[in-house]
C-alpha cells in the first residue's frame, strides 16, 4: 500500500485546477456574450415597435383630421365635395405610404 494524500476537493493538483478552470471561464464567457447579444436584440425589435407605432399614431391622427376638414368644409360649401375627396384622398395615401416606408425601413 501507497502512502498517499488526496485533498478533501478531490482533486489531485493545482494543474487540474486550472486545466479545468480555464475552460470553464471560457465557456461562461462565451454565454454572457450570447446572453447580451440577446438581451441587446430584445431591446432593438422594441425599439422597432416603438417607432412604428409612433408614426402609425402619428399618420392616423393627420388622416382623422384631414377627414374631419374635409367633412366640415364640405358642409360650408357642398359643390366642392368632389375635389375635397380627392385632395383628402391624396393625402391619406401619402400618409400611409409614409408609414410603409417607415415600417420597411425600421424592420430590416
Amino acid at each position: 500500500m501507497g502512502n498517499h494524500m488526496v485533498p478533501a476537493s478531490g482533486l489531485t493538483d493545482g494543474w487540474e485546477l486550472r486545466g479545468t478552470g480555464r475552460p470553464l471561464a471560457r465557456m461562461e464567457s462565451r454565454h454572457l456574450v450570447r446572453q447580451t447579444a440577446i438581451q441587446n436584440e430584445g431591446e432593438l425589435q422594441v425599439e422597432r415597435v416603438h417607432a412604428v407605432g409612433y408614426v402609425g399614431q402619428q399618420g392616423m391622427q393627420v388622416v382623422a383630421m384631414v377627414s374631419q376638414m374635409e367633412a366640415n368644409l364640405a358642409t360650408l360649401v357642398p359643390a366642392s365635395v368632389s375635389r375635397l375627396q380627392a385632395i383628402a384622398d391624396l393625402i391619406s395615401l401619402e400618409v400611409a405610404d409614409v408609414v410603409s416606408q417607415t415600417v420597411r425601413k425600421v424592420c430590416r
